[in-house]
């Protein structure tokens, strides 16, 4: 997947929890006392375990034993929020209507979804990340092996007598730009290393 493919689903599944965490919210409040203060606290759990999963999956981890810590500290609101949910939830089911196992499933639906897109969340924004990391590993690559393409064009631009041996990084980029891009013109490739055309035009007839 892309990262705009990776964006858009990362948006979906954040609207699925967010869902998942109304309907526990909504189901809290409705079996909780009419009053205010007694609605915030019934309310309070789901979106505590809403505001957990959105730190965990927007910052990204830097040392293994804080890792731990806070995994295991979402593991505790999320059962906490699980077990408060399901059981206000399964009261109100029974309440509106639904008998038999009805009032007992339908909570764990609602749980599952919250729980299934919560790990979805951080799975993904993971991914996310450390697609980024490697594309700033790649950026800093690139930035040391620049000395060699400006050796490369200047290369280039000597009589044909005094040109000097061409580093292989050029060669490199050439082909990585083409496997990536193949209907990409020999210009654009040129462009974007910072050679010249018939630089580019050489190497991809030397790897052909």
């Amino acid at each position: 997947m892309t990262d705009a493919q990776l964006s858009r689903v990362r948006w979906g599944v954040r609207g699925a929890l967010l869902l998942g965490v109304a309907t526990s919210v909504a189901a809290n409040i409705l079996h909780a006392l009419p009053n205010p203060i007694s609605q915030a606290i019934a309310a309070w759990p789901p979106l505590a375990l809403l505001l957990t999963v959105e730190l965990i999956s927007r910052i990204p981890v830097h040392r293994r034993s804080l890792a731990i810590v806070r995994i295991a500290a979402t593991a505790s609101i999320a059962a906490i929020a699980a077990w408060v949910s399901y059981w206000h939830m399964a009261g109100v089911v029974s309440r509106y209507g639904e008998v038999g196992a009805a009032p007992f499933l339908i909570p764990l639906s609602v749980d599952g979804l919250v729980v299934v897109a919560s790990v979805c969340l951080v799975e993904l924004s993971g991914r996310m990340q450390r697609e980024v990391e490697e594309v700033n590993v790649r950026t800093a690559v690139e930035t040391v092996a620049a000395p060699d393409i400006t050796a490369d064009i200047e290369a280039d631009a000597a009589p044909l007598k005094t040109r000097t041996p061409r580093k292989r990084d050029t060669g490199k980029a050439v082909a990585k730009l083409r496997a990536r891009h193949p209907d990409l013109p020999s210009r654009e490739i040129a462009r974007r290393l910072g050679v010249t055309d018939r630089t580019v035009r050489r190497h991809l007839s030397a790897a052909a």
